[in-house]
């Protein structure tokens, strides 16, 4: 998978807080968010998000990854606007 699409869905759970708005945010289904953030740390060996059947909220890792993605995220952004 696309580590930046990884990316950008993991940051977005963390941003709505759960897959579900994640996914109406991004436009995908619910279970291709999921399938990008499990991708996501599978590629990592690293567990990124504490989900329960009520939250998900990220673990302290993931709080530290999310900072760095949202940085990348956003220059990504950028770089793609200085062309347009």
């Amino acid at each position: 998978m696309d580590r930046l699409t990884e990316m950008e869905a993991f940051a977005t759970v963390v941003d709505q807080g759960g897959f579900t708005d994640a996914a109406k945010k991004m436009g995908i289904s619910k279970s291709a968010v999921s399938k990008h953030v499990s991708s996501l740390e599978a590629r990592l060996g690293a567990r990124l998000l504490n989900r329960t059947t009520r939250r998900v909220s990220p673990t302290e890792i993931g709080l530290a990854y999310y900072d760095r993605a949202r940085r990348v995220l956003n220059d990504a952004g950028e770089a793609d606007a200085l062309v347009t």
